[in-house]
């Protein structure tokens, strides 16, 4: 399949300058007619409870689809299945994980370093040494001291 810019050429190589002319008036015209659509969504809309309730008062009195819903108060589709599916960011609570997500994300955008979290190792089982553990061989498979 040729591109425009081939045919084109083609026309050009040819010497068909009607055929030329008739593809420049075209582009012209279809410059002259085109518009530039606005984007479904510049910036997206910050979560807070009152747009989570608008989110499911719409969800509860219209047909919407959730992608119909997001389009609608400005924010993706996904934070809408959130709030309906799972019931996010209906309370301020600065503890609930949404939160401490956003909180996170903040601070990353901002530069700062990232709090020192406390490792702890995990718990090991002391009623059994681990040499006296029965050893699993994997099924199916023949190991050396199986023979």
């Amino acid at each position: 399949m040729a591109t425009l810019k081939e045919f084109e050429e083609a026309l050009r190589e040819q010497g068909m300058n009607m055929a030329l002319a008739l593809l420049q008036r075209l582009r012209e015209r279809d410059r002259a007619t085109r518009t530039i659509k606005p984007a479904r969504r510049l910036t997206g809309q910050k979560m807070t409870p009152e747009l989570a309730r608008a989110i499911l008062d719409l969800h509860a009195s219209t047909g919407m689809t959730q992608q119909e819903i997001a389009f609608k108060v400005g924010v993706n589709q996904g934070r809408v299945n959130e709030v309906i599916k799972r019931g996010k960011w209906l309370n301020e609570d600065p503890q609930a994980p949404e939160a401490v997500a956003r909180d996170k994300a903040k601070a990353r955008m901002r530069g700062e370093p990232k709090t020192q979290r406390t490792a702890t190792k995990p718990t090991v089982r002391k009623d059994r040494p681990i040499a006296a553990r029965p050893r699993q061989s994997p099924q199916g498979q023949l190991a050396f001291g199986d023979l």
